[in-house]
């Protein structure tokens, strides 16, 4: 290991841990030591202590332990004699940075509340965003899971220009990199200067902007740690599998731009033992050979326009991404940028205008693969600012094709096109809109190029169910109107099919163990009235994604012989559940929060309760932050009955599956519910009232309590009695 690298790693630890010292004791004075500490809204308390050392740090008193620990890894600072300062020194000294700038983080949330804005975006006069939370870390981190994400570029510092910082952010994004921004150079800051060339930063673009200091480079570390922890089934204190599981699955590494200082160094120290490299732009001594890392620890003096390839390469990551033919950049990472109302060139629908996607079957004759129309004006035929209808109708064909596979298609719209720089899509079907940018406009992009998108993309995703699609992009408004009408003809009879299928009109329900890399026990299977957790299948969904990919997580699950219609219990569920959990479980039911329920992995969007004292059942969502009559906040639940086991009393569900007409029926379904969040409330409102409307009790919502009646038992059983809650009058639930 280079002496320079060693001796500078130690340097700047040990003025981290000193300075980490006397804010600790800074802060001891002013508020006592039981005063309460933490990330906010986060179960994982200050992560990379709880995972590297499985201390929990709640209160500043907790903090003595941890400073202790970090002088004891803190190796002597390096003479100039010394022949050798070998790589384990200041790996230990990296480790003490990243305690020590923890501890710095949490005692900047006491000092100063508002200084970090602890969302997913920034706001005009703060783009600091901080710890992520944990609905940020459920939602994020399981794209490192599933591929989505492969991995992140901590930039420190700032680049030579806006220019080349833009281009090196975007070619990020391309790869489908998260990037993670904190300190700064010669005053300069990486997410300021992407802020100034108008690039969107936050969670939804994967540019997210941590901190000012090099301090908030601990907060991506901390991602990294909580990943290993919620997903891969690791237990706090055991470093060991932390580490190596970031340096197997995360694939990371840290890319300083500017002059490199010890506080950097130390942080690039304590980067390595996770296994994420050093890859910068200036001539510091380089760290060739492998060990920690999967190749060298330390590549220096990159050119701007070679260093993303060359991270990648260092890093061994290998990036997949789909060749589409269009003149702006593509890739997942744009998937939440948004199109501003001045950056508009032009759009469709959202209320203004007419808009409608719909993909219909063909007979092989009728389809001409590749075939991209647009019948109407172009973008070049109208002037910035402009509204136009748009009808995109897909037509496919193939032997493999099915009507059931339509509205899967279908669905696919919305992600490929937000993938595009300078688009924006919301919505799906007849209320879908369209936005696209200026920039956009400006580099050539074109309606046509809508169609390359979906070809492309449908092709590669889902080309094993159909053999050849054509695409008609409609703007004229009597063309519009007239694919409109005929859209929602088929939309009617979908819906009809689809709300009509019942758990008993099949013999074959789907599993779904994606997400069996971060709870090895759990198994989601999915029917017709009991739609996946996470919101994210449904039995169609499973049943197309089983086609595609025969030997994938979604499995078909013959039911064979009922063992109780009532609590939703099948012989062959059993079966499955047993063999897929690996003998941890031999049955769960479907239909009740009592009696053995399904388990949950951690991404559920909601989760049921039962509130003795009401006699009824609560249900929260993700979203809510705030407590719940049960006595926990989601985050809470979610680490209490998430990982694989079956927990009475307790249940995790999809939105969707709150006015299916099997949700926990063997409690009495949706009569049992007596409090839901108001922002849940709203989101489910008609299908969960169209429900209520058919058991005889149309003004249901009326009746159950939220946040703004009370988040105690005692608080919102007045509101019951009142209003004569049907629960209230039922057998004890337990």
């Amino acid at each position: 290991m280079s002496k320079i690298i060693a001796s500078a790693a130690i340097r700047g630890a040990h003025k981290i841990v000193a300075r980490a010292e006397k804010k600790w004791q800074e802060a001891m004075e002013k508020w006592q030591p039981n005063e309460a500490v933490g990330f906010p809204n986060t179960t994982y308390y200050l992560p990379i202590i709880y995972g590297i050392l499985g201390i929990k740090v709640e209160k500043l008193a907790d903090m003595e332990s941890v400073l202790a620990r970090c002088k004891s890894l803190l190796p002597p600072m390096v003479k100039a004699t010394h022949p050798l300062p070998y790589l384990a020194p200041a790996l230990d000294a990296g480790m003490a940075t990243f305690f020590a700038e923890e501890i710095i983080e949490a005692i900047r949330y006491l000092e100063e509340p508002d200084f970090y804005t602890k969302q997913e975006d920034p706001i005009n006069s703060n783009i600091w965003l901080g710890a992520a939370d944990d609905i940020i870390l459920r939602k994020r981190g399981i794209e490192f899971v599933d591929g989505t994400a492969p991995g992140f570029a901590a930039i420190l510092g700032a680049a030579p220009t806006n220019e080349i910082a833009v281009k090196i952010a975007h070619e990020l994004q391309q790869k489908n990199l998260y990037v993670f921004m904190s300190a700064s150079h010669d005053g300069k800051k990486f997410s300021e200067q992407l802020v100034e060339s108008g690039v969107q930063i936050g969670w939804p673009t994967r540019l997210i902007s941590f901190g000012p200091d090099v301090s908030a480079t601990v907060f991506a570390m901390g991602f990294a740690t909580r990943v290993a922890l919620s997903f891969g089934g690791v237990s706090p204190g055991d470093f060991r599998k932390v580490l190596i599981y970031n340096k197997d699955r995360t694939f990371a590494f840290a890319m300083p731009l500017g002059y490199v200082t010890d506080e950097w160094y130390a942080n690039a120290a304590g980067a390595i033992n996770w296994g994420f490299p050093t890859i910068a732009d200036t001539p510091i001594p380089e760290v060739l050979p492998t060990g920690i890392t999967t190749y060298e620890h330390v590549v220096s003096n990159v050119p701007h326009d070679k260093i993303v390839a060359r991270a990648i390469e260092v890093r061994g990551l290998k990036v997949s991404v789909a060749e589409v033919p269009i003149p702006v950049a593509y890739g997942p990472a744009f998937e939440g940028e948004r199109v501003r109302r001045d950056d508009v060139y032009l759009e469709f629908g959202g209320g203004k205008t007419q808009m409608v996607e719909w993909v219909s079957s063909k007979r092989m004759d009728e389809v001409e693969d590749g075939k991209i129309e647009v019948i109407g004006p172009e973008i070049i035929d109208v002037p910035a600012g402009s509204k136009l209808p748009m009808a995109i109708a897909i037509e496919v064909a193939g032997r493999e094709m099915q009507e059931d596979y339509e509205p899967i298609l279908e669905r696919q719209i919305h992600h490929f096109i937000n993938y595009a720089q300078g688009l924006m899509h919301i919505g799906q079907r007849d209320i879908a809109w369209i936005r696209i940018s200026k920039a956009a406009v400006d580099k050539g992009f074109k309606l046509h190029h809508l169609g390359s998108i979906i070809h492309a993309k449908l092709h590669q995703d889902f080309g094993r169910i159909f053999d050849k699609l054509q695409i008609k992009i409609y703007t004229e408004a009597d063309k519009t109107q007239e694919i409109v009408d005929k859209a929602k003809a088929i939309y009617a009879i979908r819906d009809a099919r689809i709300e009509g299928m019942t758990d008993e009109a099949t013999d074959t329900f789907y599993s779904c163990t994606l997400c069996q890399s971060f709870a090895p026990s759990h198994v989601c299977v999915i029917s017709p009235e009991r739609t996946g957790l996470c919101g994210s299948y449904n039995w169609m969904d499973c049943k197309a994604a089983n086609e595609i990919n025969p030997t994938g997580p979604n499995q078909p699950v013959p039911k064979e012989e009922t063992i109780n219609a009532k609590l939703g219990q099948w012989k062959g569920v059993n079966e499955f559940v047993s063999k897929a959990s690996r003998g941890t479980l031999d049955h769960y039911n479907f239909y009740s929060i009592i009696y053995d329920p399904m388990t949950a992995c951690g991404c559920m969007e909601c989760i049921s309760a039962v509130l003795p004292l009401c006699n009824g059942i609560m249900t929260v969502n993700r979203e809510h932050t705030g407590m719940t009559p049960c006595g926990m906040k989601f985050t809470t639940l979610a680490g209490t009955i998430g990982g694989g086991v079956s927990s009475p009393g307790f249940v995790g569900h999809s939105k969707y599956n709150i006015s299916q007409r099997k949700f926990l029926s063997a409690e009495d379904s949706i009569k049992r519910l007596v409090w839901i969040p108001k922002m849940l409330k709203e989101e489910i409102a008609d299908r969960f009232n169209a429900r209520a409307k058919e058991i005889g009790i149309p003004n249901l919502m009326d009746m159950i309590a939220d946040e703004a009646v009370g988040t105690t038992e005692e608080e919102i059983l007045p509101f019951l009695e009142e209003k004569g809650h049907p629960a209230l009058t039922m057998e004890p639930i337990m």
